[in-house]
């Protein structure tokens, strides 16, 4: 990660109007997103693909990225909050990545991107089958249906200063992914077919028309899948370090 720069990789089509912007390692122990663009974009060259608009990869926490570590001074998917966004200075290191997120966001006007779409990668600690978590605003929710994982509504309800719920002020529409375990062989693979999958829903990409069909699509939407199904938080209970919290047994993440 040391050579990765805040742009993973730009990729422009034949008109204007839609932008799909994909963010990846806001958490900077949460490489596999990037990677997984990394190749997306490498395919799209190799294969000359035809799209519809513009699609672009970033890097959330460039610094923590490059140091293997989850952030240097603060989580940076709690930072977006409205005082941290009226700072003028920024006071910590994720806050100057969040303002040089905001303005690669600001190249792209709603005067000549009228639809813009994004996803946020990201990966878990614990194991887990993929997963998406969506603001129910706009039309995330409507968006998020179209792809065949698990489906989770209410996270960004109960948090402050996610990068999502950013987004969707901004009038974006989109969602988190969470593609697996950090280090799991799977979650690079679903973390490209989300993307894949993306690109042929906002941008009109088909996906016949590439060199070699995305296997990490075939994987996601294969027999062996889950079938689609909506959860909803209704209640979130906050752990203090006094609290003495112990795991009971047997409980798995979906």
């Amino acid at each position: 990660m040391q050579n990765t720069s805040r742009i993973i990789g730009k990729y422009k089509g034949e008109k204007n109007g839609t932008l799909l912007l994909v963010t990846a390692g806001v958490h900077g122990n949460e490489p596999s997103g990037v990677n997984a663009l990394k190749n997306v974009f490498s395919q799209l060259e190799k294969s000359n693909a035809k799209i519809k608009g513009t699609f672009i990869g970033v890097v959330g926490n460039l610094k923590s990225l490059q140091k293997n570590e989850r952030f240097i001074d603060e989580d940076l998917n709690r930072t977006w909050t409205k005082e941290n966004l009226e700072k003028e200075q920024a006071s910590s290191s994720e806050q100057m990545e969040m303002k040089e997120i905001i303005s690669i966001l600001e190249n792209y006007s709603n005067q000549d991107f009228p639809d813009k779409y994004f996803i946020d990668c990201h990966s878990t600690s614990s194991d887990s089958l993929p997963f998406i978590s969506v603001q129910v605003v706009g039309k995330n929710d409507e968006f998020a249906q179209k792809f065949p994982t698990y489906i989770v509504r209410g996270f960004s309800d109960i948090v402050n200063g996610s990068i999502d719920k950013y987004f969707s002020l901004q009038g974006l529409t989109g969602f988190t992914f969470e593609a697996g375990q950090h280090e799991a062989t799977t979650t690079q693979t679903n973390h490209e077919a989300i993307v894949w999958l993306a690109l042929k829903n906002v941008c009109g990409l088909d996906l016949n028309s590439l060199s070699v069909y995305p296997e990490s699509v075939e994987n996601l939407t294969g027999e062996d899948s889950p079938e689609q199904q909506t959860f909803q938080i209704i209640y979130r209970h906050g752990i203090e370090e006094t609290d003495n919290f112990v795991m009971e047994p047997d409980f798995k993440n979906f």
